[in-house]
């Protein structure tokens, strides 16, 4: 099977994998480590994601989702952080994937240089699991149901108080932003990061950052130190969701970005995910599709009102929210792939390309009418 597995790349191409697709002797080896999962059945379907590996597999007792990392990218106890948020979230009446305990009680295993973790099936149809990552929602009744679910997300989440996740790659974290001087923020982010420092060196990162800093970024800290710490989850578009038959969302999965940020970081985020054509960037200058953003945000408002100010804050964020993520998807490339070119693309094409588009005419046109909608 690993011989025609393809992903997704950072384009429009199906691309061949960086980690090998699990076989039917590895999900053997790794079952016998979940007895509660039984015997192995069938390995029905890979993922297309490219971070990771993942498939479906069935089991006597029922369909499960068994993911593998490199230990570089997430330990049993990196896992272990984002489980802890899924757990909370289902108390609190949320759908979430079910994590099933291994042999000795742990929710993930580590065997040699990978670790795996296995799911139950979660309820739904997962119509979105062969579509890139980062597009549009097909409808704006999935865009307006995604808000709404995102909304149910930020009130599931409250009152958990783990501490932010450390400084693992391709995380959704929340430091530079909110500092009283996200350059200098940004300076120690590559200073945790030898990968990312080193790949950076011969270029003119501060200038280019602190020129979109100073152009979309003014005012931005002060408005984010009132805002209160939230666990969310940091990846919302529609390929991490699943569907009922009546077009409602029946559950939420893949946690992996998830940290300690705030409802208006995850709500931006999740708006310039999906109400804007990234993969056509350079192609066509108008990207950004305002009902879609509005079918977001009304969802959300219909479970979680926001003010006048709150929606300033959202709009404010929305050129810079991709920043932290880009860096740390340049350190994955950097580091654990060593795939420069790849660091490349997230540099000029998603960090600096999706910034600079905010300050064209297209993307000053697509911020004033948003924010026009929105505050109507």
């Amino acid at each position: 099977m690993s011989g025609g597995h393809l992903v997704h790349g950072m384009g429009t191409a199906l691309e061949a994998p960086t980690w090998p697709a699990i076989t039917w002797a590895e999900a053997e080896a790794v079952l016998a480590r979940f007895p509660d999962a039984g015997r192995l059945i069938d390995l029905s379907w890979h993922s297309p994601r490219p971070f990771s590996a993942a498939a479906l597999i069935e089991t006597e007792r029922g369909v499960h989702f068994l993911k593998r990392h490199h230990q570089r990218l997430r330990t049993p106890g990196a896992l272990a952080e984002e489980h802890g948020l899924m757990a909370h979230l289902a108390a609190a009446g949320l759908s979430v994937p079910e994590v099933v305990a291994a042999v000795d009680g742990a929710d993930a295993i580590a065997l040699g240089e990978w670790t795996y973790e296995l799911h139950r099936d979660a309820p739904g149809v997962d119509l979105y699991r062969d579509r890139l990552s980062w597009t549009p929602f097909l409808t704006p009744g999935h865009a307006h149901e995604a808000g709404a679910a995102l909304g149910r997300l930020h009130r599931a989440a409250q009152g958990f108080a783990a501490p932010a996740r450390g400084n693992h790659p391709l995380i959704a974290s929340f430091t530079i932003l909110p500092a009283p001087d996200p350059l200098a923020a940004t300076e120690a982010y590559v200073v945790a990061r030898p990968a990312l420092a080193d790949w950076l060196a011969d270029k003119s990162w501060q200038r280019e950052l602190a020129r979109l800093f100073a152009a979309l970024g003014e005012g931005v800290p002060e408005l984010l130190a009132g805002q209160p710490p939230l666990w969310t989850h940091g990846d919302w578009h529609p390929s991490n969701l699943l569907w009922s038959a009546d077009g409602k969302v029946s559950a939420i999965i893949d946690f992996g970005l998830a940290t300690r940020t705030c409802a208006l970081h995850d709500l931006a985020t999740a708006i310039e995910r999906t109400a804007f054509r990234w993969l056509e960037l350079g192609q066509d200058d108008a990207l950004g599709d305002v009902d879609a953003a509005m079918a977001v945000l009304t969802g959300y408002r219909s479970v979680a009102p926001l003010d006048q100010m709150e929606i300033d804050v959202l709009i404010r964020l929305l050129p810079l929210v991709h920043v932290e993520f880009a860096l740390s998807e340049i350190d994955y490339f950097a580091g654990i792939v060593g795939d420069r070119d790849q660091a490349l693309v997230a540099w000029q094409d998603y960090l600096i390309g999706h910034a600079d588009w905010f300050l064209s005419a297209s993307g000053q046109d697509f911020l004033h009418r948003f924010a026009k909608e929105a505050l109507a």
